[in-house]
C-alpha cells in the first residue's frame, strides 16, 4: 500500500505507506538510488541542496532514537528544514485527535511528513487528509518500510543479490512491522524467506505470505545466507509468551553454535535496538565480518534520502 499514483515515472507513488504492493523494480530503483547517498554520505561535505526550501516534519507518536535521528540527518544532508515533533509535546496531549493534527500540519504546507505511531493503520488514515507525501516510520504490527529497505541495500552490498538468497528472521515475528516489510520486499526480490520464532511469537496465516515456518534454530538456519534477527518486543506483549529470556536465549538466541548451520558466508542484521544476551550474543553482534548491524545504521540514512528524493520530485517539478 503505497498510496494514490503520482505523476513521477521512476517511482509513481506519492506516498510511501508500507512494500507491500511495490514492484521489483520500484525497490531497485530506491536502492539504487540509495546507493549513490551511501557515497555522498561518506564524502567530507555530506550536505546538498536538492530539498532547499522543502520542509520535513518527523511527528513520531512513539518513542524513537535511530529511526528519528536518521529521518532528521537524511533530509538535513538533502539541504531541507526538518522539525521534529512528538506526542509529548503536540496537541494530542491535550486531547487534539490524530485527524485534526494532521489537518493543523498540512495547513502549515508540509513537503513531507514521516509519521511513526503505535496503531496499525494510523499513518494511512493520516495520510488520506494531506496533501504532502507521508512516510511510514513504524505503525503498529503493520510496516516499517524504510527498514525494509535499509536491510535489502545492507544486504545487496554484502552479498551482490537479493535473489535466491535463503533468508532465516528469527525472533519475535508476531509484534514486528520489521518482519513484515521484509518478507514482501524479499518475496518481491525472489528470496527465499523463513520464519523462525516460537508459536506462541508466530502469527496465525503468515504462511499466506509465502514463507517457510520453522520452530527450530538448527532447521531454520541450516544453509541460510542472511540471519535477521528482531528484538523480543515485550512492551507489547501483555501475556506469557516465552518462559523466561533466559530459557529464550538458550533455544533462540543467536551464538555461534546456532549460527554454525548457516552458510559459511552468511551474514547477521538485527534492526536494533539489540538485546544482548536474550535475542543475540555480544560475540555474534560484534563480529564485524559476520554482522552488519552498524552497516544497518549507516545505509539508513541513504536509504531515507532517497526516498525523500523520490516522493519530493513531483513537487520539484523533476521526473528523472
Amino acid at each position: 500500500m503505497t498510496g494514490s499514483p503520482h505523476s513521477t515515472t521512476v517511482f509513481p507513488h506519492r506516498h510511501l505507506l508500507g512494500i507491500e504492493g511495490l514492484t521489483a523494480s520500484e525497490i531497485t530503483t530506491i536502492l539504487d538510488l540509495a546507493d549513490g547517498y551511501v557515497e555522498q554520505n561518506r564524502q567530507p561535505s555530506k550536505k546538498s541542496s536538492l530539498l532547499d526550501g522543502r520542509t520535513i516534519v518527523n511527528l513520531f507518536f512513539e518513542n524513537s532514537t535511530r529511526t528519528r535521528t536518521s529521518f532528521e540527518l537524511a533530509g538535513k544532508r538533502l539541504g531541507a528544514d526538518v522539525i521534529n515533533m512528538s506526542s509529548d509535546g503536540s496537541s494530542v496531549k491535550k486531547g487534539e485527535t490524530l485527524i485534526d493534527t494532521a489537518m493543523t500540519l498540512n495547513a502549515m504546507h508540509l513537503d513531507a511528513l514521516v509519521v511513526r505511531h503505535a496503531d496499525s493503520g494510523a499513518v494511512k488514515l493520516l495520510a488520506d487528509k494531506v496533501n504532502c507525501s507521508v512516510i511510514n516510520a513504524g505503525d503498529g504490527h503493520h510496516e516499517h518500510p524504510t527498514q525494509g529497505l535499509l536491510d535489502a541495500l545492507a544486504i545487496r552490498r554484502r552479498l551482490g543479490s537479493l535473489d535466491g538468497l535463503i533468508v532465516a528472521i528469527c525472533g519475535d515475528i508476531l509484534h514486528s512491522r520489521v518482519a513484515r516489510s521484509n518478507i514482501h520486499l524479499l518475496n518481491a526480490m525472489g528470496a527465499r524467506v523463513r520464519c523462525v520464532a516460537p508459536p506462541t511469537l508466530i502469527p496465525s496465516q503468515i504462511d499466506r505470505l509465502g514463507v517457510e515456518i520453522h520452530h527450530s534454530m538448527a532447521t531454520g538456519l541450516k544453509d541460510a545466507d542472511v540471519v535477521m534477527m528482531l528484538r523480543l518486543q515485550t512492551e507489547r506483549m501483555s501475556g506469557q509468551y516465552v518462559p523466561s529470556t533466559r530459557e529464550y536465549f538458550y533455544f533462540y538466541g543467536l551464538d555461534y553454535e546456532k549460527l554454525a548451520v548457516a552458510k559459511p558466508h552468511a551474514v547477521v542484521m538485527h534492526p536494533g535496538p539489540m538485546n544482548r544476551g536474550v535475542e543475540i550474543d555480544s560475540e555474534v553482534a560484534d563480529d564485524l565480518k559476520r554482522s552488519m548491524i552498524l552497516d544497518q545504521v549507516e545505509l539508513g540514512v541513504a536509504v531515507r534520502m532517497a526516498v525523500l528524493d523520490l516522493l519530493t520530485r513531483d513537487r520539484r517539478g523533476t521526473d528523472v
